[in-house]
């Protein structure tokens, strides 16, 4: 059966997933958008073979499957609405879920889900998998060109000015739940990883802002009982917002295309 897909938000990430969506995945049908400047919106979807809808964000959880790719100020709104509607909802601001881990349990009163896209990590599945097991410590560091950080709360919090760097910086150490709090548009894939495996107080985030680099560059140091490993991933940046990277929309589709397959590989 065909499953429809609502996006809300079309940014960087949902733009280009909009694009894939409409150049066809089998089993899926774009069917509503919703964005901030509708007639922006509805230029960009001018040239598409079947332009969705746009619509407003309460309309979207009328498609089975709502994607969130907007800011991170209206996440519970739109998870919410897709939750009470028992849709199967797919966040890209993986972020934003752990100051908000209660919409979990509503979903499970619903029958909704909640599906976490790889985003611009990798690696996953081996974390889930060691987390089957005891797990010592999962740390990530995260090094990102200086103008991907620059506004970030924590940043203006703490007076740091990354802008005129010359050299590597570490700008924050901490938990992943205090990363997300202080870089709600740069460490999703923190919270993606801490889900995946032992939760965001006991992952560990380093975050650096550096200059000599032209990509976001994430490791991962896992210590577990079955195994031990590390894995870097050097993701380009997005033109349209160089806080993410171009391999989110990728995943996201690549997430889509794994809840209609016959074939689906990877847990």
């Amino acid at each position: 059966m065909m499953q429809t897909v609502a996006i809300a938000g079309l940014g960087a990430i949902g733009l280009a997933l909009a694009r894939a969506l409409d150049r066809g995945v089998e089993g899926l049908s774009l069917v509503a958008v919703s964005a901030r400047d509708q007639v922006k919106a509805e230029s960009n979807l001018r040239s598409f073979r079947a332009p969705p809808r746009v619509v407003g964000l309460d309309r979207l959880a009328e498609a089975d499957i709502v994607v969130e790719a907007a800011p991170a100020a209206l996440f519970e709104r739109i998870a919410r609405a897709a939750i009470e509607a028992r849709r199967i909802f797919v966040p890209a601001s993986v972020g934003a879920l752990l100051p908000c881990m209660r919409l979990v349990e509503y979903a499970r009163q619903t029958g909704a889900r909640i599906v976490v896209p790889t985003g611009a990590l990798l690696g996953l599945d081996a974390v889930r998998a060691a987390a089957e097991g005891p797990v010592d410590s999962v740390t990530i560091e995260s090094r990102k060109p200086p103008r991907g950080l620059v506004g970030a709360p924590y940043l203006v919090r703490h007076s740091i000015d990354v802008d005129g760097i010359t050299a590597p910086q570490r700008v924050f150490r901490g938990n992943a739940f205090d990363a997300a709090a202080g870089f709600p548009a740069n460490v999703n894939v923190a919270a993606a990883l801490a889900l995946a495996g032992i939760g965001p107080i006991r992952t560990q985030v380093e975050i650096w802002a550096d200059p000599t680099i032209d990509r976001n560059v994430h490791t991962i140091r896992v210590e577990a009982q079955a195994a031990r490993f590390s894995m870097t991933i050097e993701n380009v940046p997005s033109e349209e917002n160089p806080r993410t990277g171009q391999i989110t929309a990728l995943s996201i589709v690549a997430c889509l295309r794994g809840l209609v397959s016959t074939l689906k590989v990877g847990t």
